[in-house]
């Protein structure tokens, strides 16, 4: 695996079982994503929310099964705790991930890579089970040059979502495992209409009563997982979370809410151990 960190000790997640299996009960697994959008000059305050539905697909290392995916797959070696969604890099919202980051990149040249951690909220309603659950974190993009960089967004993303993943008891080799593998086998479970998508027209352009050019034609289905244009807009956004809120009011008389947050503990030799800290609360 070509990392730039170490892994944190960190056992799998206390929330991760019983989110995954109330995500299961959905007709498509929708959540609405809340980023942060720099505010125009003058503005009283420093960012304005931007809210949008997304819609789940797996936990980063962990991706469904799809039997229509004909992408080549990683050994399942890792795992972890850590939503994931893709987008189209042309989106409003990869923007805001960078331009909310501790690193503060806003020119288009510094957001068309892998890179971002703004902070973001994530919710979901789970009508069948009477639960929300709401998630804080960062979000971090994985563009096609993950496994080809080295700028400091490539940098980035393998230390801060490297460090959050785990090792499995599955079989392989930690030097089979690839980042832009497992980018491909993201764009692969999704359907070719769904990948034509990201050779639409650029998202909010005025279309003046014109037809787009022929690269850019509405409606395309993509079979090649290579497809230039489409893998060239293509992003997964991984969302590392720092907080997880639970809360069951299935029974209005007998409503609980969790708080779920991670915390890291540093060992004698500099190793970083994590854990997830539970805590019930009225709700």
């Amino acid at each position: 695996m070509s990392a730039t960190t170490q892994h944190l000790t960190t056992p799998a997640a206390p929330w991760t079982s019983t989110f995954e299996s109330h995500l299961s009960k959905l007709p498509s697994p929708e959540f609405v994503l809340t980023s942060l959008q720099p505010a125009p000059k003058g503005s009283p305050v420093p960012y304005l929310p931007r809210l949008r539905y997304c819609i789940y697909r797996g936990m980063w290392g962990s991706l469904p099964e799809n039997k229509h995916n004909d992408a080549p797959r990683n050994p399942p070696i890792y795992t972890s705790d850590m939503p994931t969604f893709t987008t189209d890099v042309r989106m409003q919202k990869v923007g805001q991930f960078f331009a909310s980051s501790s690193g503060h990149a806003s020119s288009d040249d510094q957001v068309q890579g892998s890179g971002g951690g703004g902070p973001v909220e994530a919710v979901w309603w789970i009508k069948e089970t009477g639960t929300q659950w709401r998630m804080k974190g960062e979000a971090f993009v994985l563009g096609r040059d993950i496994d080809e960089g080295e700028g400091s967004g490539v940098r980035t993303v393998k230390s801060e979502v490297g460090r959050r993943m785990r090792r499995t008891e599955g079989e392989g080799n930690e030097g089979d495992w690839s980042w832009a593998k497992e980018l491909t086998a993201h764009f692969g479970n999704c359907s070719p209409g769904m990948r034509g998508s990201w050779k639409n027209p650029p998202p909010g352009t005025p279309t003046n009563g014109r037809e787009p050019d022929k690269d850019h034609q509405l409606g395309q289905k993509v079979e090649d997982l290579h497809d230039p244009i489409a893998r060239e807009n293509f992003r997964v956004v991984v969302i590392k979370p720092e907080e997880v809120e639970q809360l069951d009011i299935s029974d209005p008389a007998t409503a609980r809410r969790w708080k779920y947050t991670f915390v890291v503990e540093k060992g004698q030799g500099g190793e970083g151990k994590g854990e997830w800290k539970t805590e019930e609360l009225w709700p």
